[in-house]
């Protein structure tokens, strides 16, 4: 697996072949295409690439708890404009909801003032009501007032009263604003009410009824997609008179393929190799069965296009720090009997496939750590088994577990720099590279010979030999007079201010040691107090203490498989990624038509 190398094309041909250009590049699926035009001026004609609307009105539809009968057939079905009937079904539903809403709010604000016919404005001589909710505290400020007023209701809490005045009488004239009432009275609101809600069962009988497409909706979001990715590709397309020119970035061994289409198509082509300047997608290349790995991977970071591809080792580090933090034979099982209850629904496509051999293999490295550490649901294996032989770890001791965190740690930076370093090699930055991992093992091993009593002096020599290389060659400044050479050093000492961080990335390492012994612990804590509750509780002890041991287990089941997760995929996202993958780059993202979804 690796980063596929990509070459620049440039196409241009006549306008009158744009859209059979475009359909034919689009059926080759190997372009990420470049903006050669800006995009329109109204974010509303800004074309998006994915089928948004179609899948919004698939789930628009699919929320219908009974759908009618399925047609299979339907030689006119127009998905185009089906979508648009169902979006335009969806709108009509949310503002006739919305209409509601507001009835049934209006209504529960006029209430209280009965049901009142209002009266014309010129019965009141250009009079008009302004009703108030006034709590009962405030009834004194009724009477400091010089407008007319009246009381219509009264509670335990509230007085309803009513001013007559020509205009607004103001936010200050009582303490409490006014109650926006409206014009009509409570009849008037209330069929308005149920107006609305008999169109509202309408649209919800229009919705049912047209659940009886979503079978051929679902078969053709495909033709959508595909319709969408070409509408979001044409607007990157420059027009220019009679010709028409389109860019973007294609790999090597499919070159020719677009060669032979554009001689088809009457276009010319110029193929160049990525510029100083450019930032070309990052392509990996990979057969399906590790797209698992591939997935996990890129779920935090695109490597950059120079960059060196992580699937592997992210994978299989991922496996071993998440065997280290659940740290428990027993956990490992119950993954591995869960991923084979779903083994067949997992194996419709090759990605699915992918995750279903993944999680084997994160099973198998839980069980082997477990039976390492001789952890069996927090149970010990009795001493003459072969389980008990097979124990090589304790957990409780706290030294060598830290010893081996450490090492993992320090491996697994080394790991990641020497990486970067061959990705980087014939430049500055691959020799600094190489001095990080001789300052990682130099301090390393000063540390191990200042535990042990030894002498320190191997350890200063490749920590030495490593600092110096960092100071030297970190700087990528070039020398264009001689005090360039000076600045060169100053950045080669400023970047020695890292070393604080990977000290820091080392030590982060000690939560595999921490978190598998939490796991570990809060085992045979849960299996600790269910044994004494079954010992001081002859009878129903037995029933509380196998309660206890599930509810427990499950408990710190789901705890562990938290952890092992977050932090699993932590020490590769933060710490690997910082010293291995130093630049982020952007997914290769082809201009292709899509798969059939059925």
């Amino acid at each position: 697996m690796s980063v596929a190398r990509l070459k620049k094309l440039s196409l241009v041909g006549p306008a009158a072949r744009k859209g059979d250009t475009l359909e034919a590049l689009q059926e080759l699926g190997c372009m990420h295409v470049l903006p050669l035009a800006p995009p329109p001026s109204e974010p509303e004609k800004i074309s998006e690439r994915g089928a948004r609307n179609a899948y919004k009105a698939l789930r628009f539809l699919t929320d219908v708890p009974e759908p009618r009968r399925q047609i299979q057939r339907d030689p006119v079905f127009d998905m185009d404009q089906f979508v648009r009937d169902v979006l335009d079904l969806m709108q009509r539903t949310r503002d006739m909801t919305d209409r509601r809403d507001f009835l049934t709010y209006r209504i529960a604000q006029v209430r209280p003032w009965g049901d009142l016919d209002f009266p014309p404005t010129d019965v009141l001589a250009g009079n008009r009501l302004w009703f108030y909710q006034l709590p009962l505290k405030h009834r004194d400020a009724l009477s400091n007032i010089n407008l007319p007023w009246a009381i219509l209701q009264e509670d335990h809490r509230y007085i309803y009263a009513v001013l007559i005045a020509p205009d607004d009488p103001g936010d200050d004239i009582l303490p409490v604003p006014r109650t926006h009432t409206g014009s009509l009275p409570i009849h008037e609101l209330e069929a308005q009410l149920e107006e609305a809600e008999i169109a509202i069962e309408a649209l919800e009988a229009e919705r049912v009824a047209q659940t009886r497409y979503l079978t051929l909706m679902r078969r053709n979001l495909s033709a959508a997609e595909s319709a969408a990715e070409l509408a979001h590709a044409t607007q990157k397309v420059r027009d220019a008179e009679a010709m028409f020119a389109l860019q973007g970035w294609v790999p090597e061994d499919r070159i020719e393929a677009v060669l032979d289409m554009a001689k088809s198509k009457d276009a010319a082509v110029l193929i160049e190799e990525p510029g100083p300047d450019d930032n070309p997608p990052t392509l990996l290349e990979q057969p399906e069965d590790r797209s698992a790995a591939v997935d996990l991977a890129l779920f935090y970071q695109v490597p950059g296009y120079k960059d060196w591809d992580p699937s592997i080792i992210v994978a299989a580090s991922f496996a071993f720090f998440f065997a280290m933090i659940v740290a428990d034979a027993g956990y490992g099982a119950v993954i591995l009997l869960g991923l084979l209850a779903f083994w067949k629904r997992m194996g419709k496509t090759p990605r699915e496939r992918s995750w279903r051999r993944y999680g084997i293999i994160i099973s198998g490295a839980t069980i082997i750590y477990g039976v390492l550490v001789g952890s069996y649901f927090g149970a010990s294996p009795a001493d003459g088994t072969v389980w008990a032989k097979l124990k090589i770890l304790d957990l409780n001791n706290f030294g060598a577990m830290m010893m081996i965190s450490i090492v993992v740690g320090v491996l697994h930076l080394v790991l990641a720099n020497a990486l970067a370093a061959r990705a980087a090699w014939g430049q500055r930055r691959a020799v600094a590279n190489l001095g990080w991992i001789g300052a990682l093992i130099g301090g390393f091993i000063l540390w191990l010979s200042y535990m042990k009593g030894g002498t320190m002096l191997p350890g200063s020599i490749v920590l030495a030999a490593g600092v110096l290389a960092i100071v030297l060659f970190s700087s990528e400044r070039v020398v264009r007079k001689p005090i360039d050479w000076l600045w060169r050093l100053i950045d080669g000492l400023q970047s020695l201010a890292g070393a604080m961080g990977a000290f820091g990335d080392v030590l982060s390492y000690m939560r595999l040691f921490a978190l598998g012994l939490a796991s570990a612990s809060l085992a045979i804590t849960f299996n600790d107090l269910a044994v004494s509750v079954m010992q001081a509780m002859k009878g129903p002890g037995i029933l509380f203490g196998l309660l206890i041991l599930i509810v427990g287990h499950i408990l710190n089941f789901a705890l562990a498989m938290m952890s092992g997760v977050v932090h699993g995929l932590r020490l590769n996202y933060i710490e690997f990624f910082k010293w291995g993958l130093p630049d982020e780059g952007i997914v290769f993202r082809p201009f292709a038509r899509k798969e059939v979804q059925e």
